[in-house]
């Protein structure tokens, strides 16, 4: 994760520190992108120990379309505890639009659906994107999205000497871009990184592709301020081999995937260091 801890670096060196929503201020720095290439292991932090199960359970929430936090406790996650009301209730965040997005005329579209729908009937489109600011509901969301938009993109083309396309490859690849407004990156970007490509893994997966590139571009990326310690003791460390992902053979439709269809192997990170969420 070289890239990552690159960012953190340059985050902690040349941020601005500038005030926020919350009541901790953050160093910041305003455009980034990261380039991973999947196909050299799962993009899982080795400079400290990431919480694997948290990834997959929150994954596979926005998944199904959820958007209270009861699936998320009853697995042991809590890393939403801190927006969603007495209910357990976040309003109309990830989950739902990327299930259930809200049309003018009281329709309501399953971008998900879509996607995967137009990457089996039309992989070449430039046309297949998931967005999560529903600039109308943004006042019901517990809080505004800051992963809002990602595109997937099918490559792998065979092509003729002077360029024209022969037809569909027998070994497409799946890549995604993923453009996020807003980035804690001691806390939350390890998670966004690790979340976004298990997600292409999953599609590639289920579409009968390999996966290709996570491209990760930021607008505001910061570091909180009672984060500096924590930061400086994970760029001393030395990174290990990624992990592997390894899915279950049998499962071939996303919406039916569950923790047991997904698994991490050889993941040997070095200890965890804890930081305070920022609310």
């Amino acid at each position: 994760m070289r890239q990552y801890l690159e960012l953190l670096s340059k985050v902690r060196r040349e941020g601005e520190l500038r005030p926020n929503r919350t009541a901790v201020s953050a160093y910041s720095v305003f455009g980034h992108q990261l380039e991973i290439d999947l196909q050299q292991g799962f993009p899982l932090l080795t400079t400290k120990k990431v919480h694997f199960p948290s990834i997959v359970h929150e994954l596979l929430w926005f998944i199904s379309g959820s958007t209270n936090i009861k699936y998320l406790n009853e697995n042991n996650v809590s890393i939403w505890d801190e927006w969603a009301d007495a209910a357990g209730e976040l309003g109309p965040v990830y989950g739902h639009q990327w299930r259930s997005w809200g049309t003018a005329d009281g329709q309501q579209l399953d971008q998900l659906q879509q996607l995967i729908n137009g990457l089996r009937t039309d992989p070449y489109s430039r046309r297949h994107i998931i967005s999560a600011w529903n600039v109308g509901e943004l006042p019901r969301m517990a809080l505004a999205p800051c992963h809002l938009m990602f595109q997937f993109f099918v490559g792998n083309i065979p092509q003729t000497r002077n360029g024209s396309m022969l037809g569909k490859s027998t070994e497409p690849t799946l890549s995604c871009h993923l453009y996020q407004r807003s980035a804690d990156i001691f806390l939350g970007v390890p998670f966004n990184i690790a979340s976004y490509s298990l997600l292409t893994i999953m599609l590639a997966h289920v579409l009968d592709m390999r996966p290709g590139k996570f491209i990760h571009s930021f607008g505001d990326v910061h570091l909180y301020s009672n984060h500096l310690t924590q930061a400086d003791e994970q760029l001393s460390r030395r990174p290990k081999d990624l992990p592997r992902l390894k899915l279950d053979a049998s499962a071939r439709d996303i919406f039916s995937m569950t923790s047991d269809s997904i698994q991490l192997l050889d993941y040997n990170p070095l200890p965890g260091i804890k930081a305070a969420v920022s609310v």
